[in-house]
């Protein structure tokens, strides 16, 4: 008479599946890690200072940044020392932009998604609406 051998496998498929959802766990917080890098290594910015028609730097004007895509805008309030920045812009969209303070405002500058700077400057001169 041959003895017969019974395995357990009762615990092997749980196992299996909870090793199976920790590697695929693993892999794809390291794809969407490797995804984010990518992203802000495609993205550009611009800068600048708002001047007033005297050429004086203007601390606390409003720069919006309106993506011409999505329609969405952003806005920054200049420095002491007129300056501003956005980052994470987008290189595929074009963006205006605009100065606004105390009444005054500058014209409605673009920056295009054909340009292919990195970290872009463009200044905006106040005027008289």
């Amino acid at each position: 008479m041959i003895p017969r051998v019974v395995a357990r496998t009762h615990g092997a498929p749980r196992s299996i599946a909870i090793l199976v959802a920790l590697v695929l766990l693993v892999s794809a917080s390291a794809l969407f890690g490797q995804k984010k890098k990518d992203d802000q290594g495609n993205t550009r910015s611009v800068q600048g200072e708002v001047t007033a028609q005297d050429d004086s730097t203007v601390a606390g004007a409003v720069v919006q940044l309106k993506n011409t895509k999505t329609l969405q805008i952003r806005s920054f309030i200049t420095k002491e020392n007129g300056s501003y920045y956005f980052n994470g812009l987008s290189p595929d969209v074009d963006y205006e932009l605009r100065a606004e303070s105390q009444g005054l405002s500058s014209s409605t500058k673009t920056l295009s998604s054909f340009d292919s700077r990195k970290a872009a400057t463009i200044n905006l001169k106040l005027n008289k609406k």
